[in-house]
């Protein structure tokens, strides 16, 4: 029997990490409005940074309607993991996210204070592999995801992860607006991912012209590849176009066209997902929010209205 998610939130959603994105004020802004705020280690240079802001997290969001959430980097490459760990452990976020490794490392050192612990993952086997390690919840990152994305559609992907995990599903994937994450939870998830939703806010640590970007793009101007990192990422082809690449030009397939590049990856050339299309302006994160809870509510009305006692209703009576 699955078990209810132990917080009481405005919306079952995270407000997901981005890299030189979310800082303090974006993540203390959605847990006052009522989301998860998340946030990546990476962001800051040094792990004397990440502790200060990870402490001002946990004191502005003492009395928020919704938990805080730091993203650790698991990779075994990854060399400030040991030191991040003691962050954890001192500050005590109530959920901790793994990336890119195993969540092995951080299990012990957040349940021993009674934390969950997420997996971020992009594939079945990834995530079976994570459940094995005894994780609380999966991230599961599907199609559309801005970012490192997924390959798999998000319906296609809680379906899988249903059939082995009755832990807490999170899915992220093109996700911006509430029939959005109503079409998730029906489909079996618990939580929802939101990311590009969230870049423009007034919060977020985007730069102004990358927020003004995302306010006039949409999911046809956004480039699929690995090149720039090595591993497959959602790009905004107008940023490719700004760093002097052509979006088009085979050479984008390989993995390396941007090795004499000086401009830096995420910094300069901007990443989002699929949802950029309900972005429309820059706006506080309480203001999204709210119409984001709106719409979720007309969403399940409307699909409380095509469900008779008999079965479903392919057209509404009221509307016929």
């Amino acid at each position: 029997m699955r078990k209810p998610f132990p917080y009481a939130l405005q919306l079952p959603a995270f407000c997901a990490p981005m890299f030189l994105v979310s800082g303090p004020d974006l993540v203390a802004a959605a847990c006052d409005a009522g989301v998860i705020g998340a946030y990546p280690a990476p962001n800051c240079r040094t792990t004397t940074e990440l502790d200060a802001w990870t402490a001002d997290i946990a004191q502005r969001t003492a009395g928020s309607r919704a938990p805080w959430a730091l993203n650790l980097i698991t990779h075994s490459t990854y060399g400030r993991l040991k030191d991040e760990l003691e962050i954890v452990a001192r500050h005590k976020p109530p959920i901790v996210i793994t990336a890119l490794g195993s969540p092995k490392p951080v299990i012990n050192t957040v349940r021993a204070y009674g934390g969950l612990v997420f997996a971020d993952v992009v594939s079945i086997k990834l995530a079976k592999k994570a459940v094995e390690s005894g994780v609380d919840g999966l991230v599961c990152v599907a199609a559309g995801a801005g970012g490192h994305t997924g390959r798999l559609s998000p319906f296609a992907f809680i379906s899988a992860v249903r059939e082995f995990f009755d832990g807490f599903v999170v899915i992220g994937g093109g996700i911006a607006d509430g029939a959005g994450i109503a079409g998730a939870l029906a489909a079996g998830a618990d939580l929802v991912y939101m990311g590009t939703r969230f870049l423009a806010a007034r919060e977020s640590l985007a730069q102004q012209p990358f927020k003004d970007m995302v306010v006039a793009c949409g999911p046809d101007d956004l480039v699929i590849s690995a090149a720039v990192t090595g591993t497959l990422a959602s790009w905004l082809r107008p940023s490719l176009i700004a760093c002097g690449f052509d979006p088009d030009a085979p050479a984008l397939a390989e993995r390396n066209y941007s090795v004499e590049n000086p401009a830096k990856k995420w910094r300069d050339m901007w990443s989002a997902g699929q949802g950029l299309q309900k972005v429309t302006a820059i706006e506080p994160v309480a203001t999204i929010v709210d119409r984001l809870a709106c719409e979720l509510a007309d969403a399940v009305a409307r699909f409380q209205r095509s469900v008779s006692p008999t079965g479903i209703r392919v057209r509404d009576a009221a509307t016929a």
